[in-house]
């Protein structure tokens, strides 16, 4: 259509203006069934047929405005896939508009997609031990969500779903609009929880969130397998170190059952402990503490209230604590450190079952939001076994020891207590008195260079298990410095066969070095050395040269745990002059 004007030729004023179609010829054209049979020498104008489709978007009852329009077309489609626009038909009356080609094409894409289910932390990290949010979110893509529709939660004990009166789930359109709230219904028994979602057209997001709390395990708990409401095994949570982050990591695992599936989803979280707990024995000859150390790892600030530590086999056992402040602060990256004193009427067991427990909870918050903590751990061989006291004696015709001259080092070793049952079994010989004995080995050694050991500096001794036993070994040392030195290390381990059983290891925190292989390296495989340890009464050979040659099995050095043998020389020191008393001073005058 264009527009036609008529002007003056005389003033070039306007006349007239009209609206003319110069391609009449092709948009117009009457019908084949209205053409005159007697026209034979007629011919039809070209057309602009419509081509057929798979597919047809179509609109009725459509008013044109001044101006410029907009069209929506729909159509229902059952068939996925891209879809190319080619003509354009629009009919008005008993008159066809036909565009016969698109220009620029039009496509549009008909898929279908699955509803799809995610869960995610609400913020990072999730902290084991308190209540931590969780956002759902649920993409309901073709699905129709209709009334009743639920999501069935297998419970399980590690990570249980905590109640609430206030949870509400938000309606999205594909835009991100908020199309309503609805309140969620939330049902929970022994092992399912039942959550009902509110009805939601397709292509919708609905999103909720729920509060869990994910318990920290003791340290003595095993972990044992259960079985989940679609029947698969659940393998109960096990805490392992995450190599982004130096807090202990424990990963929870939770099967969810939807009404558009029949298979369950499996989704994982993963938790982070936010303390870091250690254990110790300290022993002073037989008085015995029990130390326990919690240091914050995480980055929030944390208040400690009620610390206690119960024993849960002995009940005539008292723990005296030194802990006089009921709450403490625990602040980041810090350690709180425990002390309890044992108490025992009759006898120390030899095992302790301990139970640590403390309530915590962030910084600056009421009393109600305290969470429990446990951590159990257990002792073994506490009892003090040995007692171990040194003496240094100055050379004959001295006062006091003196640097380069040798002095004397007597080493007592006294038994404390009858043998156990287990003791008398593990590694324990009779001898031809009826005696019950075993051996020990002996090491005396300065790794700070103070003193030189003359002669043997370790030997094995055949100690009587009875009470108040003592066995004495004199060895020469040399002091090397003038000053108040300390006493040289003297450490005592067990002396087991080749074919002994191995024991249980001792507690890593212990203080008794392992040196089983270099003490059995430095083996008294000297005969001459050996007789002459033997001429005083106290000391046997471990073995020789030609028993090695010929293939001997040796046997095995074995520390003791901590706490069953106690050095009362551990931190003494002894006087120690020069040579001579002739000093040179030195000045120099400017």
């Amino acid at each position: 259509m264009d527009e036609i004007q008529d002007r003056s030729p005389s003033d070039n004023s306007l006349n007239s203006v009209g609206v003319v179609c110069k391609n009449a010829h092709l948009v117009m054209r009457r019908r084949e069934n209205d053409s005159p049979l007697d026209m034979p020498n007629c011919v039809s104008p070209p057309t602009a047929a419509m081509k057929e489709g798979g597919q047809m978007l179509k609109v009725q009852n459509v008013t044109l405005e001044p101006g410029n329009n907009s069209i929506t077309f729909t159509a229902p489609s059952g068939q996925p896939g891209n879809y190319t626009l080619r003509q354009l038909c629009a009919t008005v009356g008993e008159v066809q508009f036909v565009l016969s080609h698109i220009y620029p094409s039009v496509r549009y894409e008909v898929y279908s997609q699955e509803p799809q289910l995610t869960v995610e932390p609400l913020s990072e990290p999730l902290l084991a031990g308190m209540p931590q949010l969780i956002k759902f979110t649920l993409l309901t893509g073709h699905y129709t969500v209709k009334k009743g529709d639920a999501l069935q939660l297998s419970n399980t004990e590690t990570m249980p779903i905590l109640p609430s009166s206030s949870c509400t789930a938000r309606i999205s359109s594909p835009d991100a609009e908020l199309v309503g709230e609805s309140a969620l219904s939330i049902q929970s028994s022994d092992k399912v929880t039942s959550i009902s979602i509110p009805p939601t057209p397709p292509y919708h997001v609905v999103e909720f969130h729920l509060e869990v709390l994910c318990i920290i395990p003791s340290g003595s708990d095993r972990p044992t397998n259960e079985r989940l409401t679609n029947g698969e095994v659940r393998h109960r949570p096990r805490r392992y170190s995450h190599p982004d982050t130096p807090m202990t990591a424990i990963d929870q695992r939770m099967s969810i059952d939807c009404p558009w599936s029949i298979y369950s989803t499996l989704l994982a979280l993963t938790f982070y402990i936010p303390f870091k707990t250690k254990h110790s024995l300290l022993s002073a000859g037989n008085r015995k503490y029990i130390q326990v150390s919690v240091q914050n790892m995480s980055d929030m600030n944390f208040t400690l209230a009620e610390v206690k530590l119960t024993e849960k086999q002995h009940l005539s056992l008292e723990l005296q604590s030194f802990n006089t402040k009921t709450n403490q602060l625990l602040c980041s990256k810090h350690s709180v450190f425990c002390l309890w004193e044992v108490r025992w009427k009759d006898d120390l067991p030899s095992c302790l079952q301990c139970v640590f427990s403390a309530n915590f909870c962030p910084l600056n918050q009421d009393s109600s939001a305290f969470k429990p903590f446990h951590y159990q751990f257990q002792l073994e061989r506490v009892t003090t076994l040995y007692n171990v006291r040194a003496e240094i004696f100055p050379p004959a015709g001295e006062q006091h020891c003196r640097s380069g001259l040798v002095c004397g080092l007597e080493v007592c070793i006294t038994r404390l207590t009858e043998p156990s049952e287990g003791e008398i079994a593990e590694d324990s010989k009779t001898d031809t008195d009826g005696l019950k004995t075993t051996k020990l080995m002996y090491e005396v050694a300065d790794s700070s260079s103070n003193w030189a050991v003359c002669g043997k500096s370790s030997g094995m001794v055949l100690m009587p298990l009875k009470a108040n036993a003592t066995h004495k070994v004199q060895i020469e040392v040399m002091p090397l410095f003038a000053g108040h030195l300390p006493f040289p290390k003297i450490k005592v381990l067990k002396y087991l066969p080749h074919n002994a059983a191995a024991a249980i290891q001792p507690d890593p925190d212990s203080c008794v070095e392992n040196d089983s292989l270099s003490l059995l390296d430095k083996t008294l495989d000297d005969q001459g050395d050996t007789a002459s340890i033997r001429s005083r009464g106290s000391v046997h050979s471990v073995g020789s040269s030609d028993q090695q040659q010929r293939g001997v099995a040796m046997p095995r050095l074995e520390p003791f745990s901590l706490g069953q043998v106690f050095n009362n020389s551990h931190s003494q020191q002894v006087l120690v002059l020069p040579t001579a008393d002739d000093h040179i001073m030195e000045v120099n005058a400017t």
